[in-house]
């Protein structure tokens, strides 16, 4: 087991978004995160990510205890996000955003042949490599993350909601790049509103609801889940 999360409460000022989140990520899966907008879904990445920490419960990648690291230091350990707004510098050129990825790497060596690598699974990192990110799409930007995450090599990527206000072709395009990642036995978790196609791509699916777990299991599960349909028609989960 890549990753654990046990009993986690965590939150902001005004109270615990969180309320006892557990949840496991084999090695190789993709876990997808669902559920009505305030159930905690993004909170969840931000304790992965080190960004938030929990107030009460723990998190273990490759059996280490994460939950009071800096973020700096689980970047380190190979859990990487793509944030759901753009993160990329507009002013820098595509090339010098993704090699922004590898910062943390001494090795120059390393660095080229990383950059090459994601050359090769996104060409528009080398037919852009010069333009400014800030002239991309908002899709062409979306991959130059998805490289630029790819250059440290993670053991763990977290993505959240990649599909946010793309076209229906990019939205295309990023769902094969992300079929491509686990081709290559990424391990991925992954927020996404779009329920259906985010369990779709999914070995596993978590249902969220007031930030506690209502449903899990197999992607297919979850899906097939008479209660799944009453979480997306505006209400909330029935109790049969």
């Amino acid at each position: 087991m890549l990753l654990k999360v046990h009993n986690v409460y965590a939150g902001y000022e005004g109270g615990d978004v969180l309320k006892g989140i557990s949840m496991e990520v084999e090695q190789g899966t993709t876990t997808c995160i669902v559920g009505p907008n305030g159930a905690g879904k993004s909170t969840v990445l931000r304790v992965l990510s080190g960004l938030l920490k929990p107030r009460l419960g723990d998190i273990t990648f490759e059996n280490r205890s994460i939950a009071t690291l800096t973020p700096r230091q689980i970047l380190a350990l190979g859990i990487v996000q793509v944030p759901q707004s753009h993160s990329l510098f507009p002013g820098m050129t595509v090339q010098e955003n993704v090699r922004l990825g590898a910062y943390m790497l001494n090795d120059a060596a390393l660095v080229e042949r990383r950059l090459h690598e994601v050359e090769e699974k996104f060409p528009v990192v080398k037919t852009r490599a010069g333009d400014k990110a800030g002239n991309l799409s908002g899709g062409q930007q979306r991959l130059v993350e998805f490289a630029r995450c790819l250059m440290l090599d993670p053991r763990l990527i977290l993505l959240d909601e990649p599909s946010m206000g793309l076209d229906p072709r990019t939205f295309k395009q990023v769902v094969e790049t992300i079929k491509v990642m686990q081709s290559s036995g990424r391990t991925i978790v992954l927020v996404e509103q779009n329920a259906r196609t985010g369990l779709s791509l999914a070995t596993n699916g978590i249902v969220l609801e007031s930030g506690r777990v209502r449903l899990e299991g197999s992607h297919t599960d979850v899906l097939n889940n008479p209660e799944i349909g009453h979480l997306y028609l505006g209400g909330t989960l029935s109790n049969a």
